[in-house]
């Protein structure tokens, strides 16, 4: 049965902010998160003294009170954090959006912000780290032993079944990159700005953990990303065109682990991105033909061609098809990443990710998909994770 969440159609995404992307920010962390989101309320036209709420990853070293006396914020009423590390970036925007809607804050800010190149390494993965009695710690205890020790590794054992199951190659997965790299060549604000890459090259960078390739993986980036989140009615009196929340959704699959979830029946799947597809498409009355654009998370490239099967932009073992026929490129079907992505822009747990989803709906990327009316944008993949549908407040 279709469902309708509340805050559809009635939140907004009203002002994007970001700091520099680098792989060595020489500052703290609650540095980079006061400047992307004091940016993000300047893009709104807003002051800090608006902020009734603000939502992060549970992952972010930023408490919610240093945030706001650093920025003059006065009191809150809301404030959150999603776990799952990149699964929770959407998830930020429902939160903030649910708030809103409930009357709880007025303006949510969600924000994120980390040294992940020059600090704590999330591709370092496990080994070296003491052991912890906690259950999320527990589950790797199974893996390790057998070499499992990080996040290219996890996602490795899926991509090789993909790739037995449905014929796919490794140029397939290389396509995604190309893509990725060919868009963020023109974006002055991506790290690899000016660097686009050949599927020959793709092919040539070293095995990581087979079949995946360097350019298979995702950088490390230094930066932080913030987001304003308000009534719709109010945003349409702000400085920036808003970006609808036509649709936003957290999903969990049976079975599920932290990116190693091997004991389900089939691994060329990710049902957790099946759970989020279904509620944004039936929440918004939407559904894949309707959207001109999209930001997939591409924190590895498999997984991108995972997302187009789970959320029916292609049936099942045909991905490979698609981005062999350019659809993810600028004339293509579906423009994917047009900012760069996480492989090309910058990895800051795909936050923005959903700001460039807010720059094709205003009309202002740098790679303008023309007549966008939405766009689809997703979480962390492996992961228990989130998505949105933007819309253009038509």
């Amino acid at each position: 049965m279709a469902r309708r969440h509340r805050f559809t159609g009635t939140t907004a995404v009203v002002g994007i902010g970001a700091t520099e992307f680098s792989k060595n920010s020489g500052r703290s962390e609650l540095s980079l998160a006061v400047e992307a989101v004091a940016a993000a309320l300047e893009d709104a036209g807003l002051a800090p003294e608006d902020v009734e709420g603000l939502v992060t990853f549970s992952a972010d070293t930023n408490p919610e009170i240093e945030v706001a006396r650093s920025l003059g914020m006065g009191e809150l009423t809301f404030f959150s954090r999603i776990h799952y590390g990149g699964g929770a970036a959407c998830a930020t925007v429902q939160q903030a959006a649910m708030a809103v809607n409930s009357g709880v804050a007025d303006v949510v800010v969600c924000y994120r912000a980390f040294n992940e190149r020059s600090g704590a390494r999330f591709g370092a993965g496990v080994q070296g780290r003491a052991p912890m009695p906690t259950a999320e710690a527990a589950q790797f205890a199974w893996y390790a032993p057998h070499g499992l020790l990080t996040p290219a590794s996890w996602v490795a054992m899926f991509a090789q079944r993909y790739l037995h199951v449905t014929g796919a190659t490794t140029e397939d997965f290389g396509r995604v990159a190309v893509a990725d790299r060919k868009h963020a060549a023109t974006n002055p604000a991506a790290w690899f700005y000016g660097k686009p890459i050949t599927l020959e090259d793709h092919q040539a960078s070293r095995w990581i953990v087979e079949p995946l390739r360097l350019l298979d993986c995702c950088q490390e980036t230094d930066g932080g990303q913030a987001l304003v989140v308000t009534s719709l009615e109010r945003a349409r009196h702000l400085r920036r065109a808003p970006a609808v929340v036509r649709a936003a959704a957290q999903g969990s699959g049976d079975q599920q682990d932290m990116m190693t979830s091997y004991y389900r029946d089939d691994l060329t799947r990710l049902p957790e991105m099946g759970v989020v597809a279904r509620q944004l498409w039936d929440t918004s009355g939407l559904g894949p033909e309707d959207i001109q654009a999209a930001v997939l998370y591409d924190h590895f490239t498999p997984f991108v061609l995972y997302q187009l099967e789970e959320l029916g932009f292609c049936k099942w073992g045909e991905a490979k098809d698609f981005v062999a026929d350019g659809h993810l490129e600028l004339q293509g079907r579906l423009p994917t990443n047009t900012h760069g992505g996480q492989l090309g822009e910058a990895y800051l747990h795909g936050m923005n990710g959903i700001a460039e989803g807010v720059r094709l709906v205003r009309g202002t990327s740098v790679n303008q998909v023309p007549g966008t009316e939405h766009v689809v944008v997703t979480a962390g993949t492996g992961v228990p994770t989130s998505g949105l549908v933007l819309g253009a407040d038509r």
